[in-house]
């Protein structure tokens, strides 16, 4: 008599559940650091989307009165702290007067901090 040899064996079951083991952990973990990365993404896009959001005020601010650049509000200021994030403006130069935003926001390996910077024609 001739017995079936059809289906797995023991030793074929356990590698098949190890590297199986394997490949989950590794999904797991690679799961984790996306999340982490997917945070700071969030947070790196709103210091920008403010700091940008200031570029604008103040560029309109400049352009509100005649001649331009003579409002009050068109100033030095900061920091003011928003979602998370802190934001100061300095000003400076005549013509052009150069605009410099900068933003800090918390991570896990502490405090970044970015600067924009541009030019505001008086």
């Amino acid at each position: 008599m001739r017995r079936s040899e059809s289906g797995f064996t023991l030793v074929e079951v356990l590698v098949a559940v190890v590297v199986l083991g394997i490949g989950i952990t590794a999904l797991v973990g690679s799961s984790a650091m996306v999340t982490r990365m997917v945070g700071r993404g969030q947070m790196e896009t709103r210091a920008a989307q403010l700091a940008s959001k200031r570029l604008e005020t103040l560029r309109r601010v400049a352009n509100s009165t005649s001649p331009r650049c003579t409002s009050g509000t068109f100033a030095n200021g900061g920091p003011l702290t928003s979602q998370g994030v802190t934001e100061s403006w300095q000003l400076s130069g005549t013509t052009p007067r150069t605009v410099t935003v900068t933003v800090s926001y918390k991570t896990v390996r502490g405090t970044h901090t970015d600067v924009l910077t541009t030019q505001i024609w008086c």
